[in-house]
């Protein structure tokens, strides 16, 4: 694709390839090259080609970020060194005192990071946002500035009506950000559906391959994207331009991964859904997930993270964490191979059990990011698991 050719019309599959991914102009190389530098030569004091610092901006992380903004809809991206300083920087941007009206069933880092690195800087309502009566009544008598989505969440796989919250936000003027990450662009778009920034843990789908961490933010407001480059640059918390490099790389089959992610992940939910030994599962997909409607009207796809509930106690569910062989017992999701783990002792450990089990997230739920495998082979590693505890 030839720089500047418009991108707006072009279908996500081609985007994730070309978008950013113009030729190299110096050398004609189809792959762009990666800016490994720290520093630009200027051609007198103040005047350089765009680039002076990597820390504020580089050539292999524009690219990156002009591909993220086409797949979200976005006129601006902005990447992170990871996903929690992308949720950081987005904290930095509130007055002191501001209240954060947050989903209840999040990433264990976004709640240890809301209560306690800025417990004492803003206030935060956490609250099943499934419940746009309970988000409602937060809104009116909270009056937060932003209101924290995830959607999926995670783990318990609840699905948010996004347009939903968005609408009553919009009356109450408050900022609303989704964590896509579960889904990626190639799924959900959710400033399409009226949220006004979207998140990702880049280290999940969209790099898909288990070898980076990154964040990533898109929007529409320039002169809220002004306000967060100014903290990135100040801060520091800017993704490297290998790092990049590498997203790039994995973006471009983001469109054909997220398909065999979902094809897997139906399979092993209808299998694990009639299992005598599983007392639930959860997967927007199945149409026993109780937002299975709303997931088939703002989502074009289901994903491929499951959670279900083992029949027994916390006991059976090591035993059973132990005995998968090709599953990989690992915190993370997105990757191409097929991670599991127990969100109470592992990626939510830092969520205190009361409130844990106040939500649903018992001791016997196991997740899974269902990887691109065949999955055959996920099922009979599944099957042996369970035979060996039952």
């Amino acid at each position: 694709m030839k720089k500047g050719m418009k991108t707006d019309d072009l279908h996500l599959a081609t985007k994730v390839i070309h978008v950013g991914g113009y030729p190299d102009p110096e050398t004609g190389s189809v792959i762009p090259p990666i800016y490994q530098t720290s520093t630009f030569i200027q051609s007198s004091p103040g005047k350089h080609q765009g680039y002076e610092y990597s820390r504020s901006h580089n050539p292999t992380r524009t690219r990156l970020e002009e591909n993220l903004a086409s797949l979200e809809k976005a006129k601006y991206a902005l990447v992170t060194a990871s996903g929690m300083s992308a949720t950081m920087l987005l904290m930095h941007t509130l007055p002191v005192g501001s209240t954060i009206l947050c989903g209840d069933d999040v990433y264990g880092g976004t709640y240890r990071l809301f209560t306690t690195i800025f417990k004492d800087i803003h206030h935060f309502k956490f609250v099943d946002t499934t419940d746009l009566k309970a988000v409602e009544k937060i809104l009116l008598e909270d009056h937060p500035k932003m209101i924290w989505l995830e959607s999926p969440t995670n783990p318990l796989l609840k699905i948010t009506d996004i347009a939903a919250i968005s609408k009553l936000a919009k009356k109450s003027k408050a900022k609303v950000v989704v964590d896509n990450t579960f889904l990626s662009p190639i799924f959900q778009t959710p400033l399409e559906l009226g949220a006004d920034v979207v998140l990702h843990s880049m280290s999940k789908y969209i790099n898909g391959h288990s070898d980076v961490v990154a964040g990533a933010l898109m929007l529409n407001s320039k002169s809220l994207y002004d306000k967060l480059w100014y903290l990135q640059n100040s801060i520091g918390p800017s993704q490297s331009p290998f790092d990049s490099w590498l997203v790039l790389r994995g973006l471009k089959t983001l469109h054909i991964r997220m398909k065999a992610h979902e094809e897997n992940a139906k399979v092993v939910a209808a299998y694990l859904e009639k299992h005598p030994q599983v007392e639930k599962v959860s997967y927007p997909g199945l149409k026993s997930h109780p937002q299975h409607k709303i997931a088939k009207k703002q989502q074009s796809g289901y994903g491929g993270m499951i959670t279900f509930f083992l029949k027994g106690n916390i006991g059976k569910s090591k035993k059973f964490l132990s005995k998968v062989k090709l599953w990989a017992l690992a915190e993370s999701l997105g990757g191409v191979e097929s991670l599991i783990e127990h969100p109470a002792i592992m990626t939510h450990a830092s969520v205190p059990k009361k409130v844990r089990e106040e939500i649903g997230l018992y001791d016997n739920l196991i997740r899974l990011s269902v990887g691109i495998e065949n999955v055959d082979d996920l099922i009979s590693d599944l099957d042996q698991a369970f035979k060996a505890v039952r």
